[in-house]
């Protein structure tokens, strides 16, 4: 008798095993003493990013954006990229409940779905595919957010700590995990593009696809200026030249 074989998962399932997998493994990682504050929304917010995985990653896509990693009062507070609140709420319609990381920064509480910060960047990136494809169905048929690291860092006085300023003995441990983990989900999502949300997340994605020669012909990166008030640029109707850029690259038509 013949065994079966077992079928293979969907890209919803792989995608949310390759998300358990760095969840775990971001997890053993230890950053030093200078870096004693670190949140791991795929931990205390599972539930929701789980969600957003389950709800939005049932097929693959055209177009992988992809960010830094969480703000304090985007996906560290919601458990979404770029997750601010009332985009997450009442456009992406996330309901799950958002726990508390087990060491709180006090000045940086953790107020899930309920927080009353609203995240700029998160704003401005999602304001931008809700205005242009009306419904979370529309856009993500052809799109997928995702961020590179999955971790907070902030320093003691709650100042957050992107993760290029890491140590080096830090960040290189984190980035051969990410690295891996952006593999897994390209291999799962086969987009066309990976376009990185400012220079930081465009630089992994050129370095991942570099170092997979399979994949390195295929599959084609660029940037859109990055939606943080801190900079200046992204002041200047940050929407108006993500859009440009988008065009230009012939990802969007005009």
């Amino acid at each position: 008798m013949t065994k079966k074989s077992k079928p293979s998962q969907s890209v919803t399932e792989r995608v949310i095993a390759a998300a358990e997998k760095l969840r775990d493994r971001v997890d053993q990682l230890e950053f030093g003493p200078n870096v004693q504050w670190v949140y791991n929304p795929l931990r205390y917010a599972w539930e929701s990013h789980r969600q957003y995985l389950e709800r939005y990653t049932s097929t693959t896509c055209n177009v992988l954006l992809l960010g830094m990693n969480p703000g304090p009062w985007g996906m560290a507070q919601t458990g979404v990229p770029f997750g601010e609140v009332n985009a997450v709420v009442n456009w992406l319609a996330i309901d799950a409940a958002v726990g508390k990381p087990s060491h709180e920064h006090p000045k940086r509480p953790i107020e899930g779905l309920s927080c009353k910060r609203s995240e700029v960047s998160g704003q401005r990136l999602w304001g931008l595919f809700q205005k242009r494809y009306e419904t979370p169905e529309a856009f993500f048929e052809h799109h997928f957010v995702a961020n590179y690291c999955p971790l907070v860092f902030m320093e003691e006085s709650a100042k957050n700590l992107t993760p290029d300023k890491l140590p080096t003995v830090a960040r290189k441990p984190l980035e051969e995990i990410c690295d891996e983990h952006l593999l897994e989900l390209i291999d799962a999502l086969q987009p066309e593009w990976v376009i990185g949300v400012g220079g930081f997340a465009e630089d992994c994605a050129a370095r991942v696809l570099t170092n997979r020669s399979v994949l390195e012909s295929t599959i084609k990166t660029g940037r859109i200026l990055h939606p943080s008030p801190a900079s200046p640029a992204a002041n200047r109707d940050w929407a108006g030249t993500a859009t440009k850029q988008l065009v230009a690259l012939g990802i969007w038509k005009k």
